[in-house]
């Protein structure tokens, strides 16, 4: 770990605490607190940070003077360090600690002691025995079938991800509204607010009203005859309408098909002509701030099939609609009758498809992912298990519809009994920081780029954010000083680092709140998912032993994929995998480390890997480097160029600076003190060759990094420069 040169705990003195801009008698009260902690815990253990951060930290103190606090704690600590510590009262009362203190010994027999100390043994037990695991979790869910399962899992040798939940029927948007333990009528179902309405009181929705309107949305669909199983898109920002009309599609039997609102006309055509989808909800316009995006019109450029067109939150609609198009307001005029009326929900087989959601589409036309009817309920369990969401939380997560966060924030939330937060703008300003303190939101999720805006633009000031009790991080390798900042907003509460896949349905790798966490650290595989880090010669390493390589998963994953609409899933996801105990592994495509400590950390997908003077090294780990060498560097992407002639490849980072206006003089030096960094922290033998400014780093739709096609510029400028 970088300590940046700070003093350990027990050399810092008052002085260096008043340079920090902390008046000097703040600073002498908050140096005598801190050396009653050495005094009581050491000077550099996880006790001490963690009394550090109850004692002495808060969101108001610079963020300097944090780094201060956790640098000098692990100045001598090693690898790893440990930013929060669970504590044996509040895990007795997370959803897994009531679980095992309740039925740890029949799970666990002899084995068990305590939810955390066991935790892993339980993460064991879920995948030698589904039969049990999920059976117990989909009972505590209280998920409900019209025709029960004959069991949980059938293996089939001809079909490595084998048969979950065979002969049962369901519908995850029933169980989303039905009454049960985990809710009432009354309870808040939703909460939201309209960006520039930041000064009004954030809107709520209970289920009892949430049941009413999807209820009459289901009615309006079934006015338009289509046959039951139908394709449905859906292009619109996430909002309360978007998620009633999504469940309404669920709840009356048809498949919902996402599109991100960002997409450009061709992009949302060949989604529409993938999945033949038969008709399209979307809206007149997005309103971001002053600005009016068309959004409508986009639809109408792909040639899209009839849509049902809402307007804006907040507007009076007087757009004229194609003949073959249907206003919102005379779409459910069609069925006033019906209000109030509970609408029969369409229980279908779980391997029947309820979402098809896409892949980032950078290579070529996106892959067409399904979802069946019981995908949902992987991403439920997820929250259940890992964010310890449950009946009181509030739970926010800046996404789309379009991508798979969308859908997991709305079944993570409803069939766990959660009020959803939504916030109808951008995320990255004062106003969404506002939002997420007067919603009172519980669990926030988030995804890097958005902490770093928050960092660069200390949006985030002032808000109170203390009924946050975790944060989930998502879509990238997340820095460790962007996540110490991110904790320090929220008095240190944990980041559960979450990682997995469309085609999964939640995660396969994550954090928990029974264990230590690290910062930019994974600390167990999900629950029912087992994973493999492969060696060089393609096999995995064993279990336990620290290594990096490319991560495989085992085949047997609650809610994972069986197949893709326009793709062979055998060939992407299993074929040329090796075998391990008589199953064929599944391909992910992620680079991954398992630390001596047991955490595993991400390095960025295997294609992104690079090999310098014959070492294996991931952008990741030499961006990790690099964003910290200046203060006004936003981010980095590190790409490795091949030479025009051939040999070796050449080490070239493209920069995005936070402030245009103070660029380097001289970027030679830049790249010297990359140098300096990436030889002294990662090896003697890398060298940057170039430097490149850019405004801004080529992302997916999905907010991934595009390094392929830096790669692609950086070598036609090599190429053009040898002409």
């Amino acid at each position: 770990m970088a300590t940046h040169n700070y003093k350990s705990l027990d050399s810092i003195t008052a002085a260096d605490i008043s340079a920090l801009c902390i008046p000097i008698e703040v600073a002498d009260r908050i140096h005598g607190k801190l050396a009653g902690i050495i005094r009581d815990y050491g000077a550099g253990t996880p006790q001490t940070w963690q009394m550090i951060c109850k004692q002495v930290l808060s969101p108001e103190l610079p963020f300097s003077f944090h780094q201060m606090m956790y640098y000098g704690c692990y100045k001598e600590f090693g690898p790893d360090p440990v930013a929060w510590v669970p504590d044996s009262a509040s895990a007795n009362f997370t959803n897994v600690g009531r679980l095992l203190e309740k039925r740890g010994k029949e799970f666990l027999g002899s084995k068990y002691k305590d939810p955390i100390s066991s935790f892993l043994d339980f993460q064991e037990f879920s995948v030698s025995n589904p039969e049990v695991y999920w059976k117990t979790i989909l009972e505590d869910m209280n998920i409900c079938f019209s025709v029960p399962p004959e069991c949980i899992l059938r293996e089939d040798p001809t079909h490595p991800g084998g048969h979950w939940l065979p002969g049962a029927h369901t519908n995850p948007a029933k169980n989303c509204l039905c009454l049960n333990g985990k809710r009432n009528l009354d309870d808040i179902a939703l909460t939201w607010q309209d960006e520039g309405a930041d000064e009004v009181p954030v809107k709520k929705m209970t289920f009892r009203e949430l049941r009413s309107a999807v209820w009459l949305v289901a009615y309006a669909i079934e006015t338009l005859g289509l046959e039951k199983g139908s394709a449905i898109a859906i292009d619109m920002p996430m909002h309360v309408n978007s998620v009633v009309i999504y469940l309404a599609i669920v709840l009356a039997g048809y498949v919902v098909v996402s599109i991100a609102d960002s997409f450009a006309p061709s992009e949302i055509s060949s989604r529409l002509k993938i999945s033949k989808a038969k008709a399209i909800f979307t809206q007149d316009l997005i309103v971001r701030g002053d600005k009016k995006i068309p959004l409508y019109s986009r639809v109408v450029d792909a040639q899209s099939p009839t849509a049902i067109v809402i307007p804006t939150i907040g507007s009076s609609f007087s757009m004229k609609v194609r003949d073959r198009d249907i206003s919102w307001h005379s779409f459910l005029e069609r069925v006033n009758g019906s209000k109030e009326v509970e609408f029969v929900a369409v229980e279908r087989p779980v391997q029947a498809f309820t979402n098809i959601l896409f892949s980032s589409g950078t290579t070529g036309e996106p892959k067409a992912i399904p979802w069946t009817i019981f995908t949902p309920f992987k991403a439920a369990a997820d929250g259940w298990c890992h964010m310890d969401i449950h009946k009181g939380d509030v739970v926010a997560w800046p996404t789309n519809l379009g991508w798979m966060m969308g859908p997991w924030l709305v079944y993570a939330s409803l069939l766990n009994g959660a009020s959803m937060a939504l916030y109808n703008g951008s995320p990255l300003g004062s106003g969404f920081a506002k939002f997420v303190q007067d919603a009172k939101v519980t669990m926030l999720g988030v995804i890097p780029s958005i902490v770093r805006a928050w960092k660069s633009t200390n949006s985030t000031a002032s808000y109170d954010w203390s009924a946050i009790r975790c944060f989930a991080s998502t879509g990238e390798a997340s820095s460790v000083d962007e996540y110490l900042w991110l904790m320090s907003r929220a008095q240190y509460k944990p980041v559960i680092e979450y990682c997995g896949g469309t085609e999964i349905g939640g995660g396969f790798i994550t954090g928990s709140m029974l264990q230590r966490q690290s910062l930019a650290a994974f600390s167990t595989p999900a629950m029912g998912c087992s994973l493999f880090i492969l060696g060089e010669d393609g096999l995995p390493i064993p279990p336990d032993v620290p290594g990096i390589g490319e991560l495989a998963l085992g085949p047997l994953m609650f809610g994972a994929s069986s197949t893709l609409l326009n793709a062979d899933h055998y060939d992407i996801y299993f074929k040329k995998m090796p075998v391990w105990n008589g199953k064929v592994l599944r391909r992910h495509g992620d680079m991954f480390e398992r630390t001596a400590n047991g955490y595993y950390r991400a390095h960025g997908r295997a294609d992104d890997t690079m090999n310098l003077g014959g070492i294996k090294v991931s952008s990741v780990e030499i961006e990790r480097i690099c964003n910290a060498v200046d203060t006004n560097i936003l981010e980095t992407a590190a790409v490795g160029v091949p030479p025009p002639n051939g040999g070796p490849e050449r080490l070239m980072i493209a920069v995005v600076f936070k402030n245009s206006d103070e660029l380097p003089n001289d970027l030679k030096n830049l790249a010297a003190s990359f140098n300096s960094a990436l030889q002294k922290k990662l090896n003697p033998l890398f060298k940057v060759s170039n430097v490149i400014p850019l405004p801004s780093l080529p992302r997916t739709a999905s907010n991934k990094v595009m390094r392929r096609i830096l790669r692609q510029q950086f070598s036609q400028r090599e190429q053009n420069s040898k002409i």
